[in-house]
């Protein structure tokens, strides 16, 4: 037990080694330490990205009025021409294995999030439509339909919002009808033919060249929304007509309206997924979508984090700076750590779904909640300790709080996605 070559060989405890007062400053990304040497170089390219290209033109937009978002010369253009040459592309991701790229995608899409949370789910959107034809290995419309042009996913409806996240009816009361679909594919010989219209939540349609549309089908018996079709539109197809942008309270550099069709005719090979395959494309969907917003508005919390971080250590109150007084460093230290659980729960998810048989949609649920959730949290308490200057627009930290307070409602509100996520928890054979 002490033979004097089993204790030299005893490497120096790293105890030793620590400051005699031991104190560690974290970094911006808190305990995250399993990152290869290509990730973090990565994830150093796009936080810059986010500080340098998207803060400032998030800023930008946010101020402009909706008419005028989309003119030429807008700050949008500007950033969809600077994010192209990031050189990111939907074929390069789904080229990579399952796990790393699930990793990727958490680490881009929180510091997308982290410099501007709209012009995130711009880019989200805008990748969309490729990533379902990857999904279904829809190599010839990716032939037919390029990347490079921006692109918008169009599921939610006027009457039906996130009723149409749900195809298998389970949040639908005891005996509860769908009602009449807003927008309805119907199947002919040889083609398809849409009419209707999406809600003016389609994030990204005002801009966009392709869309994804998730429609309820008729094959002959009628419009059915549970056994619908998922269907890749350009939209500058005869019949299509673009609304204008709306107005919002926050999330305005995300151009979001509505999509009108007019008896528009595709050619059925258009078609990624029809009814049979329909509860596939809306499951896969939302369980990626769900997921990568969980990265998004980690990033926002963050960003929200470091600027109340930031803050506290220069205003004084008391004759201190405010980071003096506990109960600022008490409200900082539990912004800090619902961040690292937001960050740590997504990121487990992103690599559970991206290597499972079948990824857990109700897990991609929880991501959702809880980052947007701490989102909206963390910027309120930023709200706080920056007290009356975080009311005004001379201070960023207003914007960070109105964008994450819409993302409790977009990509199904929380409410709606709770109760299906826990229906999706329960054991098929015990639950009538």
């Amino acid at each position: 037990m002490n033979d004097p070559t089993t204790i030299e060989a005893l490497q120096r405890p790293r105890i030793l080694d620590w400051p005699a007062d031991p104190r560690a400053v974290m970094t911006a990304w808190g305990a995250e330490s399993l990152l290869t040497e290509e990730q973090e170089a990565i994830r150093d390219v796009l936080n810059g990205f986010a500080r340098r290209v998207m803060r400032p033109l998030g800023q930008k937009l946010d101020r402009i009025d909706p008419g005028e978002q989309l003119a030429p010369g807008s700050p949008y253009w500007s950033f969809m021409k600077e994010f192209a040459t990031l050189g990111i592309s939907v074929a390069d991701l789904m080229a990579m294995p399952e796990a790393e790229r699930a990793v990727l995608l958490c680490i881009a899409n929180e510091e997308f999030g982290y410099g501007d949370g709209g012009l995130a789910i711009v880019l989200g959107a805008t990748m969309l439509p490729h990533v379902m034809m990857h999904m279904f290995g829809r190599s010839d419309l990716i032939a037919k339909y390029p990347e490079g042009v921006p692109g918008c996913w169009a599921i939610t409806e006027p009457d039906h919002g996130t009723d149409m996240l749900d195809p298998n009816g389970a949040i639908f009361a005891p005996n509860a009808k769908y009602g009449r679909p807003n927008c309805v594919a119907k199947f002919e010989a040889d083609r398809i033919v849409l009419q209707g219209q999406k809600a003016a939540w389609c994030s990204n349609a005002p801009a966009a060249e392709i869309c994804v549309l998730y429609v309820a089908a008729d094959t002959g018996n009628g419009a059915d929304p549970r056994n619908g079709a998922c269907i890749i539109v350009p939209l500058d197809a005869p019949g299509v007509t673009k609304g204008r942008v709306i107005a919002k309270m926050g999330q305005r550099a995300l151009p979001q309206g509505e999509l009108f069709f007019d008896n528009v005719e595709l050619p059925l090979d258009n078609v990624i997924a029809g009814p049979e395959d329909y509860k596939r494309a809306v499951y896969g969907v939302h369980a990626e979508a769900n997921t990568l917003m969980g990265a998004v508005w980690t990033g926002n919390a963050r960003s929200a984090y470091e600027l109340a971080w930031d803050y506290a250590h220069e205003r004084k109150q008391g004759g201190v700076p405010i980071i003096r007084h506990q109960s600022v460093a008490q409200r900082l230290f539990h912004m800090a750590r619902k961040i690292e659980l937001s960050r740590a729960l997504t990121r487990r998810v992103a690599l559970y779904n991206a290597t499972a048989p079948t990824p857990s949609l109700p897990s991609a649920m929880m991501a959702k909640i809880t980052g947007t959730q701490t989102a909206f949290e963390v910027a309120s308490d930023a709200m706080q300790i920056f007290g009356g200057n975080g009311m005004t627009d001379e201070y960023p930290i207003e914007k960070t709080f109105r964008d994450a307070r819409l993302a409790l409602i977009e990509d199904g509100c929380n409410e709606i996605l709770s109760i299906k996520g826990g229906y999706g928890l329960a054991d098929p054979e015990r639950f009538a």
